[in-house]
């Protein structure tokens, strides 16, 4: 998808207006989006609504991107299938981000790679609900480096600065979730933000600018808690970092207006170019679009 539409209602997505800001450019990603689709087994009773490939079309449709990254919802567990179909049919325009325990096989890896599979992702914030512990993220690090894979890591301010040394060991690039989960009143003044400066100085760690709504006490329109800490990112390292919508926003019971999340990333980034760098050029390098 290329143009934004106007007028178009997305599921999970307040406001049926496209961005405001000059239009995405050619090739755009949204580097961090999930899928719950029905149709794949879960242990949840829960059913999700609105929130399948087809679903998330529109809001490709709305805001003007083209290429997504994938993340396996919790709510498939480690089961692949939907993050496997989803990408096949969005053909090169798509890569995943996978969930595994350390008793996946070198072959199931192997199948996950050529099914466009570029990462792994242990979501840790919420110790309540998470599928993975961070004593796996040591065992699959090796393995995922020699297919020039990545650990995506979702954790709390506190938790980065825990594991700091786990993540700058690892042997393989590090991306860090929705702008590291600063509390929204310390944003770069807490010390994560000099911890993940650290590894991103240290050149294999990412940064997501996703999540406003994550990382806010002001909320919107203006997320101005939030724009403060992506800010300071884009300040430290602009060749560092992606942008993501994080749709459908399973964690809001109130669903944000993902036109005005993709506007924050032009005020973000302070020009067209560094912001045509991290939706373009950024994450065809760091996800492999050719």
């Amino acid at each position: 998808m290329t143009a934004a539409a106007d007028g178009l209602a997305v599921p999970n997505s307040a406001g049926t207006a496209p961005p405001a800001s000059r239009p995405a450019p050619p090739d755009a990603c949204d580097a961090h989006f999930h899928v719950l689709d029905p149709r794949f087994p879960s242990p949840d009773a829960w059913r999700p609504e609105g929130m399948t490939l087809a679903d998330y079309g529109r809001l490709q449709t709305r805001i003007g991107t083209r290429r997504g990254v994938l993340v396996q919802a919790k709510y498939h567990r480690t089961d692949p299938a939907c993050l496997l179909d989803a990408l096949a049919r969005m053909g090169g325009d798509g890569r995943g981000i996978a969930v595994v325990h350390p008793n996946v096989t070198d072959a199931e890896l192997r199948r996950l790679h050529a099914g466009g599979v570029r990462g792994l992702r242990f979501s840790l914030w919420n110790p309540a609900d998470t599928v993975t512990t961070i004593e796996m993220i040591a065992p699959l690090g090796p393995r995922i480096a020699d297919l020039g894979w990545h650990v995506q890591l979702h954790l709390s301010a506190a938790q980065i600065l825990d594991h700091a040394g786990l993540i700058a060991r690892l042997p393989c690039s590090v991306v860090i979730d929705h702008m590291g989960r600063l509390p929204p009143r310390q944003g770069p003044d807490h010390p994560a933000f000099a911890a993940i400066a650290r590894l991103v100085e240290g050149g294999r760690t990412w940064v997501k600018l996703s999540g406003a709504y994550l990382n806010t006490e002001d909320g919107p329109p203006d997320y101005a808690d939030a724009t403060r800490i992506a800010r300071s990112f884009v300040r430290l390292a602009p060749e560092r970092l992606v942008w993501g919508s994080d749709w459908p926003h399973v964690t809001e019971a109130h669903k944000p207006d993902d036109a005005v999340l993709f506007d924050l990333l032009s005020d973000w980034a302070g020009s067209g170019a560094a912001r045509d760098r991290i939706l373009v050029d950024n994450p065809a390098t760091l996800y492999g679009f050719i």
